[in-house]
């Protein structure tokens, strides 16, 4: 999810009088996030777990679908916390 929201905003960014230094933030924070989600997709594969997809239910919750060796599982979260994760996540990542 913290991809794909850095990636949206970077074509609006690009737009912006100072792109070149945001650009460089935005694409070590891609590279960043990107490197640890390639890493825990192939953690939970080994346990034959795998993200299928998001599903935005409404304009307050997102529910999300996991297959798992027996079964898929859906667990549904607010979009709000959603949004706050992903903020602290790229907040922590940009401070190292």
């Amino acid at each position: 999810m913290a991809v794909q929201s850095l990636q949206r905003d970077y074509k609006v960014i690009e737009n912006l009088k100072l792109s070149k230094v945001y650009l460089l933030i935005l694409d070590k924070l891609l590279e960043d996030i990107s490197q640890e989600c390639y890493n825990a997709k192939r953690l939970l594969a080994k346990d034959k777990i795998r993200v299928v997809r998001w599903v935005k239910t409404d304009e307050y919750f997102s529910d999300l679908i996991v297959a798992t060796a027996g079964e898929d599982q859906v667990f549904t979260y607010a979009n709000i916390a959603l949004k706050t994760q992903v903020e602290k996540l790229l907040i922590s990542h940009h401070n190292k």
